[in-house]
């Protein structure tokens, strides 16, 4: 359990000497941040199949003392955001050449790291409130970090409407305490058990409902991704696409409304209708699009969509297939922003009608770019399709049947998007302006593949024997529900 804290405290103290010494040896940030990056995957990977841990901020117990708590869902949140750290730290080593001053960008990239990991293990909601603003606020910048006007405009509205998310957090964090007396979640859970729930958690989950919505950009909170995506350096889109909305959103949503509050049929239904309508409204919105980083930002809200799906339908296989298509998702979308980054490295242009022919001069990212399309669209036997799969089929079990259809329809205009995406930039013909562009450095390749690796081969998650390890704590952690506080309190 000692190893909790580290998971904040060396991402937190390498953004400070990185700020520190970066001047003088310009070397050390990109070999330091891999190194705490990697660091940290490897911890992650190692707290696998292991917990649940309880850490003890000095000692004192839970409710009075902070605790951090490692459990199924913890773990698998660490995992991706871990695993996806390294390899965006990995792609920037080459790709943030293009921008000044890497050592902030690394500073900023290390606290949201922090922020993230500190949001999965924080058993107490304030601290979890706290560190969901170190992170939204690193995002901010790191947005905005290419100083142009485009970035500096969607910066600010991500940073307005991310403030006013904020506010509904603290309220609904205010109103909790003002009830329970306590901010530990174990203990409000426990504070909550066999009480009525009356006017004040209605309106409590309304307000977590609209700014842990807001950050998971779920249809009608979702403005602000569509700018902020697309605006961000490549490995930053990767990051707050492939895990910073899950951190701060869905996480924080699925943790409070299963293990603190309690989930109930009109919650449960919410969070369905919040899911069908953000992947038919991404994915309509999605085909329209021509600028390649702005097409991935709204499937984006699309694929969330399915997470949601499978979550609101609170049946052990609708959690499962949830959360499955949750890292399924950081895979593949990760490499899609790494692939659009790669070709506005090699091109200097974002716009699909400008591209084509690019197998021809960019072998790697162009296979790569096919093989994270057909795992968006759930193209079997890639990993998109087996989640995409068992939530459909969870919509079946559970009468859901419109549901069902959605999740269909849905994932057939993503392979229409992805179609177009593959005739005007991956195949055609090579327009003269491009005859002379060249495959993306090293470093940035081996990110790609890497990924590639992962959207072929994760579909192994559902094989028994991994699953039990992998997706089986997980799913556990929100089917016991407020059990939560027993695990947590003892008793």
């Amino acid at each position: 359990m000692h190893i909790l804290p580290l998971f904040v405290a060396i991402p937190l103290g390498g953004a400070f000497f990185i700020s520190l010494v970066s001047r003088k040896l310009k070397w050390l940030p990109d070999i330091l941040s891999n190194a705490i990056t990697f660091t940290l995957l490897i911890s992650a990977f190692l707290m696998l199949g292991r917990g649940p841990f309880i850490y003890k901020m000095g000692g004192w117990p839970p409710p009075v003392g902070i605790n951090l708590v490692l459990d199924g869902l913890s773990i698998l949140m660490l995992v991706i955001i871990c695993t996806m750290s390294f390899v965006a730290t990995l792609f920037s080593v080459r790709y943030m050449e293009r921008y000044t001053s890497k050592s902030r960008y690394y500073t900023l990239f290390l606290l949201m790291v922090a922020g993230m990991n500190a949001v999965v293990l924080s058993g107490d909601m304030f601290n979890l409130y706290v560190f969901t603003e170190v992170a939204a606020v690193a995002s901010y910048a790191l947005v905005a970090f290419g100083t142009e006007h485009e970035e500096l405009e969607a910066a600010f509205k991500y940073m307005i409407l991310g403030s006013v998310a904020s506010a509904f957090i603290l309220l609904g964090i205010a109103l909790v305490y003002s009830l329970t007396g306590s901010l530990n979640m174990a203990h409000i859970s426990q504070q909550l058990v066999g009480k009525v729930k009356g006017a004040g958690i209605l309106f409590i989950s309304v307000l977590f409902l609209a700014g842990f919505g807001l950050k998971a950009a779920q249809v009608p909170f979702h403005a602000w991704l569509p700018d902020a995506h697309p605006s961000a350096p490549a490995p930053i889109s990767a990051m707050l696409s492939g895990v910073l909305i899950k951190a701060l959103g869905i996480y924080a949503l699925i943790r409070i409304f299963y293990n603190v509050l309690g989930i109930t049929p009109a919650v449960s239904g919410i969070f369905l209708v919040m899911g069908a309508i953000s992947m038919l409204v991404g994915v309509l919105l999605a085909i329209a699009q021509w600028d390649f980083k702005r097409l991935l930002a709204y499937h984006s809200i699309s694929q969330m969509g399915y997470v949601m799906l499978g979550i609101g339908l609170a049946t052990p296989l609708g959690i499962l297939g949830g959360l499955f298509h949750l890292i399924n998702h950081a895979a593949f979308k990760s490499l899609l922003f790494f692939n659009s980054g790669a070709i506005e490295y090699a091109t200097n242009t974002r716009q699909l009608k400008e591209m084509g022919g690019l197998k021809e001069r960019m072998p790697i990212t162009a296979a790569t770019c096919s093989i994270a399309s057909f795992s968006i669209a759930g193209i079997p036997p890639f990993n998109g399709f087996w989640s995409k799969l068992i939530i459909i089929i969870a919509c079946i079990q559970a009468g859901k049947l419109f549901y069902g259809l959605i999740a269909v329809i849905v994932s057939i205009l993503t392979l229409a998007s992805f179609l177009k995406v593959q005739r005007y930039a991956i195949f055609g013909d090579l327009p003269l302006h491009l005859k002379t562009i060249k495959e993306v450095p090293g470093l940035m390749c081996i990110s790609m593949i890497v990924l590639a690796i992962f959207c072929i081969g994760l579909g192994a998650l559902i094989v028994p024997g991994i699953r039990a390890v992998v997706l089986d704590p997980a799913v556990g952690a929100l089917q016991n529900g407020v059990e939560y506080a027993k695990i947590v309190l003892g008793n």
